[in-house]
């Protein structure tokens, strides 16, 4: 089905826009392309709208009817980005025309059809993102070792179709599970760990302790009573329930901040992959992370406790790398986890639908807030990696593995989000001010107090952020002027330390001269001839 079929009215005019925060409506032009909602006064410095459908998580109508009769109505728009937008139309034919056009749009099933595959960036593309993070160059340092090699046994995408085409293997062949993991650990040396992040009891898919005679077996789990991937994201939409609800009590607001278990699922997870780190940081034992079929959790953790252990995963493009390599080469799904979002309600979403990369977003911002000073980005950095998962003009986040990227030619055809993101003015918005390199590992507090709301994420809709934005301007202004201050002590130092040399040798020079050694004739002489 061609774009035109699906757009019944492709211009409005009269058009009432209302937004969260926003006091006052705007009145304008409504546009749908075939893949914007574009909303302009067409008044120069006018605030406007361009949306992208794919970003619309759920539509909902609002008829307006007056005695019987039905004179328009207004249009909800619930974002993956978590706004929610009101478009105002007066004609009942118009009103049922656009919902029914953005309804559709935004539920498109063929992948091919989306705005990354018809984006063309204004600028010339410098690095390649695509091809930026190999694995060769990701794993250089374990594969420099004995223990562990390449291999292309899944580069037709029998073996595993959710794999990439090349895996890395322990060196050696082992047929069963329990010989891999057997091999990895030295006979007589430290058991290994294997931490079950879905927890044992009915359904819980952790092997027989016996089969693993050198490996202890840890329950963590990370939700409790979880019975499918999409019991997160339940819990997200309960979570932005009550965010959005602005007029409820402290009290009720507070009640159902701890009902909907978000913050809990960040305290577990938080909590298992510090000590996942631990076992590999100061106990020096390998850990096997493992986790229900379908449920993701693994990814949490062992992305999680690669920030807490190295210092490259908390720049811009370290972080980068460890999504590429643990995420999108490793078969993540996120054309399927992110089909809905929190606004869908349960019984119209699928059931594979999660907000798996989102908890991982939020542990991260957990490990920025306690350690501001560590992280090369800040919260911004994480804020945009969350809205291009979700919808974007980039290829990046398609399909759901390396073998449906493969086959729609995402490389090829689409402009990744790293090349955009490393453009000099665009990576210079996301630095952290505070920035300070730290080499060390990160050891955060995993108890329930310090486990803060994400209000950067949750709240930015509905509470007025221009407070932060200005403090963020000012805390800018005042590291700036710091900077150049520190410049501007060391030009200073230099001039001082060249005085202090030449008064030294003016004042060497005038004892020699009052001890007769050295005569007018020479001070004169040394002046014409430095040298």
């Amino acid at each position: 089905m061609e774009f035109a079929e699906l757009i019944r009215t492709p211009k409005l005019d009269g058009v009432q826009l209302y937004e969260q925060l926003k006091r006052e409506s705007i009145d304008g032009t409504l546009c749908i392309t075939g893949h914007h909602l574009i909303l302009s006064t067409r008044r120069e410095g006018a605030r406007e709208l361009w949306l992208l459908h794919q970003n619309v998580d759920i539509v909902e109508r609002k008829p307006y009817i007056n005695n019987n009769v039905l004179e328009g109505g207004t249009i909800i728009l619930k974002c993956k980005d978590l706004r929610i937008i009101q478009l105002r139309i007066n004609s009942p034919q118009e009103y049922f025309n656009v919902s029914n056009s953005i309804e559709q749009l935004s539920n498109l099933e063929e992948i091919k059809k989306l705005y990354p595959f018809f984006y063309i960036p204004m600028y010339n593309v410098i690095e390649d993102g695509h091809t930026e993070y190999s694995l060769e160059s990701e794993f250089a340092k374990l594969l420099a070792t004995d223990e562990w090699r390449l291999t292309g046994a899944n580069a037709d995408f029998r073996l595993c179709p959710s794999y990439g085409p090349r895996l890395i293997v322990p060196r050696g062949r082992c047929r069963a599970d329990e010989a891999i993991l057997n091999a990895v650990v030295e006979v007589g040396g430290k058991k290994g760990c294997i931490f079950d992040t879905w927890g044992k009891g009915k359904g819980s898919n952790t092997e027989i302790e016996p089969h693993y005679p050198q490996w202890r077996i840890l329950s963590r789990p990370i939700g409790a009573g979880w019975s499918s991937v999409g019991a997160l994201l339940d819990s997200f939409s309960k979570l932005m329930d009550a965010c959005n609800d602005v007029g409820t009590s402290s009290d009720r607001w507070l009640g159902r901040l701890e009902g909907c278990g978000w913050l809990s699922y960040v305290l577990n997870a938080m909590n298992v992959s510090c000590v996942v780190a631990q076992c590999l940081a100061l106990e020096g034992v390998p850990v096997v992370v493992h986790g229900g079929k379908g449920m993701d959790t693994p990814l949490i953790v062992t992305s999680v406790a690669q920030i807490i252990l190295n210092p490259d995963c908390r720049t811009i493009k370290g972080l980068q790398a460890l999504i590429e390599r643990e995420w999108l080469q490793a078969g993540y799904p996120f054309s399927t986890r992110h089909k809905h979002s929190c606004y869908t309600p349960p019984n119209q979403r699928q059931k594979s639908s999660s907000a798996t990369f989102l908890l991982f977003l939020d542990c991260v911002y957990q490990l920025f807030h306690q350690f501001p000073c560590s992280f090369e980005f800040d919260s911004r950095y994480l804020l945009m990696l969350f809205e291009h998962s979700y919808s974007s003009q980039y290829g990046t986040f398609l399909g759901d593995c390396e073998r449906e990227r493969k086959e729609l030619k995402v490389r090829e055809r689409t402009t990744s989000l790293w090349s955009h993101i490393n453009r000099p003015q665009i990576i210079d918005t996301l630095l952290n001010p505070m920035y300070v390199p730290n080499v060390t590992v990160l050891w955060p507090s995993v108890a329930p107090l310090s486990i803060v709301l994400w209000a950067d994420m949750y709240t930015r809709w509905v509470v007025d952020q221009s407070q932060a934005t200005q403090s963020r301007a000012r805390m800018q202004a005042i590291i700036t002027e710091e900077k150049e201050l520190e410049k501007k002590a060391r030009r200073l130092r230099r001039e001082l330390a060249e005085l202090q040399r030449e008064y030294q040798r003016l004042r060497l020079e005038e004892a020699l001269l009052d001890d007769g050694e050295l005569t007018d004739e020479d001070v004169e002489d040394d002046a014409l001839d430095p040298d």
